[in-house]
């Protein structure tokens, strides 16, 4: 079977990573890729939002299946094109991926069929969301609408710091067209986690559990960012709270999606808040998580390849997917300046010797290039080293490990990836 996987970031190389090894896979490539990604797949130069690049590709190489990782493509509608030109593809269509791609949708499709989320209004107008922030007080979540790679998520511990956030939406038009309306809703107190669940449209696989890490600073301070850290399984999603999950919130929006005509195929990706009253959305993702993948793919003891197939062919039913006990813990180094301003150009050596340094531990790749026959910084994540071991402890000593022996001074990390599950 002949692959090609879009995207360029660090969830797409662990995917690579974990296609290359299927039995199925005969020949892989990569859209655009990266460095890293370059020693598990051909990348080629096509930009994962380039629609017709990627089909003219997929026709030219004869690719038997595409698997879409980043949501921009999902939510332009790649699947759909590739569908109707007769390419297999994975991943939710336009209409499903509109619940990463409008927040708004997702709270609406909630309200209307009685699915546990927080509290919420939607605004157009910047006047009137601030009179609603000081109505319902902080804390309380200001979201941009529509797809702002992570950063348009202000969790506000003040009402100054909520209509900072409007302003910046809605009448500095900082996120451009994703931007154009907010979502202001409750805040939520709780554990947050990561859940992700294979659906075909109808039956569904809940997936191991995971935790990420959205602020930018050790002791979850600062603002939020695309993720700094992961690791599964989390120990707050028990088999329970799995149950209840899957029964109040994945199997009740498939079949709303169904309802609406919007059939959900791919990966579900819901983050939770598990509070007092019980597990709640916070919102939804149409893809793989990043970081959550790549620790996922480590833990995955079977074959992906057939799952993603078994997801787009309709036939999940009755599916099932091994994983290793152990845990898998991620460390994401950015550049200087991330989130808001990352450097980019900066030099990063010494890799490989890190890599050998412990074999077991993988570097994935999530923004780099090379340069003049130098890697560099191209990008605010830049590279993901995760390791597994049978404790979180170990795995993130390892992980770190391997971090000290990078050489790149414009580099930074946080250093408590795991503190939930260690300290509890």
């Amino acid at each position: 079977m002949r692959v090609l996987v879009v995207g360029s970031g660090g969830r797409e190389h662990a995917l690579c990573w974990a296609i290359a090894a299927s039995t199925l896979c005969d020949a892989l490539y990569c859209a655009p890729g990266n460095p890293g990604i370059a020693a598990d797949a051909t990348c080629v130069p096509i930009a994962a939002t380039d629609i017709d690049g990627i089909l003219a590709f997929a026709q030219k190489e004869k690719i038997d299946f595409v698997v879409v990782g980043p949501e921009a493509p999902l939510v332009a509608g790649l699947v759909d094109k590739l569908e109707a030109a007769g390419i297999a593809a994975f991943g939710p269509s336009a209409l499903a991926a509109a619940l990463e791609g409008s927040k708004g949708f997702t709270k609406d499709l909630c309200a209307k069929y009685d699915i546990p989320t927080a509290a919420y209004r939607r605004f157009t107008d910047a006047g009137e969301a601030k009179k609603y922030v000081r109505a319902q007080g902080a804390p309380i979540v200001v979201k941009a609408d529509g797809l702002a790679a992570g950063k348009g998520v202000t969790v506000a511990e003040t009402v100054a710091q909520a209509e900072a956030a409007i302003d910046d939406a809605l009448t500095d038009n900082r996120f451009g067209d994703a931007g154009a309306e907010v979502v202001v809703e409750e805040f939520l107190v709780g554990e947050e986690a990561s859940f992700f669940a294979l659906t075909d449209g109808k039956a569904a696989l809940a997936l191991a559990s995971a935790q990420d890490h959205k602020r930018v600073g050790d002791g979850d301070v600062g603002p939020n960012t695309g993720g700094m850290g992961a690791y599964s399984p989390a120990p707050c999603v028990t088999p329970a709270i799995e149950a209840v999950v899957m029964e109040t919130i994945i199997r009740p929006t498939l079949a709303a999606m169904a309802k609406e005509g919007r059939p959900y195929k791919g990966v579900l990706y819901a983050g939770l808040m598990l509070t007092k009253d019980g597990p709640k959305l916070i919102e939804y993702n149409a893809r793989f998580g990043d970081p959550e993948c790549q620790v996922l793919m480590l833990r995955l003891k079977s074959d992906v390849l057939p799952a993603l197939l078994a997801s787009r062919d309709g036939v999940l039913d009755g599916f099932d997917l091994r994983w290793h006990d152990e845990t898998a813990l991620c460390v994401v180094m950015a550049a200087e300046g991330y989130p808001d301003d990352p450097k980019k150009g900066s030099a990063i050596n010494g890799l490989a010797d890190a890599a050998a340094s412990d074999p077991d531990v993988r570097i994935f790749h999530a923004g780099t290039k090379i340069l003049d026959g130098q890697l560099v910084a191209d990008g605010g994540r830049v590279l993901n080293v995760a390791a597994m071991a049978p404790t979180v402890a170990e795995a993130r000593s390892r992980a770190y490990a391997v971090i000290d022996r990078i050489d790149w001074p414009q580099g930074f990390c946080r250093r408590d990836i795991g503190w939930r599950a260690l300290k509890g």
